[in-house]
């Protein structure tokens, strides 16, 4: 899988003043960057989403034990937002095989199907309110883009979350089939649109 932040067309870089070896900078981490995750992001992950989500729902999307269980089948349908070697924000998806969502949605992954189920987006609190959900899920749709099979998205949200993703293009389909004790949820659609040209130089 090529990098996730490529662009269509990438301005050549020209050949700066030649620096001195005595005061080249230090190699440091890249201040931010977008990438698939894995196994080892886990814990980071599963200690965002469960800030993120008890202390509003009682409830996490995912538990620690699923959190791997994706990352180890499909780290590719994954993105973490990472900011000075930090994960700041993340996304986790699977890939899914009918047009609505039901409970064995929330556990399994199938590499043939065409739609890409978003099980969980969130944001560590200490970068909440600047932005970074909105921009974290364009990146991410513009990236299932990569996958030829993946015609549209979806996602389960509690109604008022229903605004927010509206903003990033998806339209209500109704209620989901899928509860979690009392909670019930609206299902959200995104279809995802772009030629074979477009894939082939945005991937």
């Amino acid at each position: 899988m090529s990098v996730i932040g490529a662009l269509p067309f990438i301005k050549p870089m020209l050949p700066g003043p030649s620096v001195s070896p005595g005061i080249q900078r230090r190699h440091t981490l890249p201040a931010s960057e977008f990438r698939p995750l894995n196994t080892q992001d886990a814990i980071s992950v599963f200690e965002i989403e469960r800030e993120a989500f008890i202390s509003v729902s009682g409830e996490c999307p995912l538990h620690l034990d699923e959190v791997r269980h994706f990352l180890t089948l499909c780290p590719e349908l994954s993105m973490g937002w990472i900011e000075e070697g930090r994960l700041v924000a993340f996304i986790i998806g699977s890939l899914w095989d009918q047009d609505r969502l039901s409970t064995d949605a929330l556990t399994l992954h199938k590499p043939r199907g065409s739609t890409a189920h978003i099980h969980v987006l969130a944001v560590h609190r200490t970068f909440r309110q600047q932005g970074k959900g909105p921009i974290l899920m364009w990146r991410y749709l513009q990236y299932l883009r990569c996958f030829p099979n993946v015609r549209r998205a979806l996602l389960m949200c509690e109604e008022f979350l229903i605004p927010f993703y509206r903003k990033s293009g998806f339209k209500v389909l109704g209620r989901c089939a899928i509860t979690v004790g009392p909670l019930t949820f609206t299902e959200m659609l995104y279809p995802i649109s772009g030629h074979a040209y477009m894939r082939r130089n945005s991937c």
